[in-house]
């Protein structure tokens, strides 16, 4: 991922990450794994000591890697958030999140895939990979796709059983086993692999590199049926319209661009290029209806700007964008009408779209990371939204968001009053991003 100028973000990141310092470190509990055959066998995990449900029963241990924050109301009096659950680690920055009906799965630096259950966030044991920074992870029913330094693809079976022992089911692309040292695969990208998207109907994986390639794997067949240069920067984001199956890439080159597959081929054409401006363009999510289509994007200036699909003609016309965070906008999340941006201002915002119209508003301005906000996930629960973030602090945190009804708003003002009373041990450093990272991105001139 790109900025202006010859700084790059993830160096500014890594030299920043060392020079922060905080009064408590959590840690990851000592669980088992699942390995890929050349790695060590398998033991049953163990559940992690204390799971987000039993917080909000019982006061917080020092032994306990989990952490409660209070309630928090927003500006707007319709709804209602809190941390129920932080995680610090020590294996470095956490990269990736994606979840399924059962499982919260994470990708970092390290080889391994931590998994939780869901909703109770109880650890269940983690996935060892051969190779690490697993950069993008991609749930999809019993299956898990996951990306790596080898810049190669894993498919993993992570059906659920009594105990977590997913099985992988291959490796994309393939090696060739003729050889003693096997050659670079053709199919294989040149650089990191930085974000993933599957077409449900067609079972189609979409992978997007730095090497500025798209590929497209088959993967009932397990092979690469089309490859394409995308754009002229890193491929940042994918996301696919599965009604139409049309295909959206957005990368640092500035560009939006869409996609669709020619009819009874494998090839693809590009149909559009939603470019109008120089930042680069990091994030990419797609809010899809019966009756409307947006998408939006989120770019190093800060900005989300969203676009709304013609019914008649298909074509996507831009309607304005949110614009309310401070540094870079590096990941999206949409559920119905809400939109959640995590940004480089370590914040996390909240947006809701009115039916029927264009108009958005910032219902809250979720805090809590000490960096860049890298990654979100979301879930619709009983009582609301379960956030799932990623920050450079190299923490995870879980989130509950309450939309809130005006019969019930009254009530809730009070739980919130009550919470406020009560201590809750937190970090002592502020919510924000340090001075000298401030420093460093004014000097840089990224938003010039």
């Amino acid at each position: 991922m790109e900025f202006y100028g010859k700084g790059n973000l993830w160096s500014l990141v890594e030299e920043e990450r060392r020079n922060m310092h905080f009064t408590r470190s959590l840690s990851f509990s000592n669980d088992q794994n699942v390995s890929e055959p050349r790695e060590s066998p398998f033991v049953s995990p163990k559940a992690s000591s204390v799971s987000a449900a039993s917080i909000l029963l019982s006061p917080v241990s020092p032994e306990t890697p989990w952490k409660l924050s209070p309630m928090h109301a927003s500006a707007t009096p319709s709804l209602l958030y809190h941390c129920l659950a932080s995680l610090h680690r020590y294996e470095g920055n956490v990269f990736s999140i994606a979840i399924s009906r059962d499982f919260i799965f994470t990708g970092s630096e390290s080889s391994r895939i931590h998994t939780w259950r869901r909703p109770d966030c109880a650890e269940v044991g983690h996935i060892k990979a051969s190779s690490p920074d697993v950069r993008a992870i991609l749930a999809h029913e019993r299956i898990l796709f996951t990306t790596h330094g080898d810049c190669k693809v894993r498919v993993w079976d992570v059906s659920v059983t009594e105990k977590f022992r997913p099985k992988k089911i291959t490796t994309l692309p393939q090696s060739n086993s003729f050889f003693l040292f096997p050659k670079k695969s053709s199919n294989q990208h040149k650089d990191y692999i930085s974000c993933l998207a599957y077409n449900h109907g067609e079972k189609l994986l979409y992978t997007g590199s730095w090497d500025k390639s798209v590929k497209v794997w088959n993967i009932s067949e397990k092979q690469c049926v089309d490859s394409f240069m995308a754009h002229e920067g890193h491929v940042n984001a994918i996301v696919i319209n599965q009604q139409d199956g049309c295909v959206f890439t957005c990368s640092s080159d500035g560009a939006v661009k869409i996609w669709r597959r020619v009819f009874g081929e494998s090839s693809h054409i590009l149909t559009m290029t939603l470019k109008f401006q120089l930042s680069p363009v990091n994030a990419l999510a797609l809010s899809s209806s019966p009756s409307s289509c947006f998408l939006y994007s989120g770019s190093s200036d800060g900005l989300t700007n969203f676009w709304e699909k013609e019914k008649t003609s298909g074509r996507f016309n831009h309607r304005g964008y949110l614009q309310g965070h401070h540094f870079a906008v590096l990941c999206l999340a949409t559920i119905h009408e809400l939109i959640l941006s995590g940004s480089e201002d370590a914040t996390i915002r909240v947006w809701r779209r009115e039916e029927g119209n264009c108009f958005h508003s910032c219902l809250a301005v979720m805090d809590g990371h000490h960096g860049p906000v890298r990654c979100l996930a979301a879930s619709l629960e009983i009582e609301g939204l379960l956030v799932y973030s990623a920050s450079l602090d190299r923490s995870f945190k879980v989130w509950r968001v309450k939309l809130l009804t005006p019969e019930n708003l009254e009530m809730e003002e009070l739980v919130v009053a009550n919470d406020q009373q009560t201590e809750i041990e937190e970090f002592e450093m502020s919510p924000v991003l340090s001075p000298s990272w401030v420093k460093k991105k004014l000097q840089a001139n990224h938003f010039q």
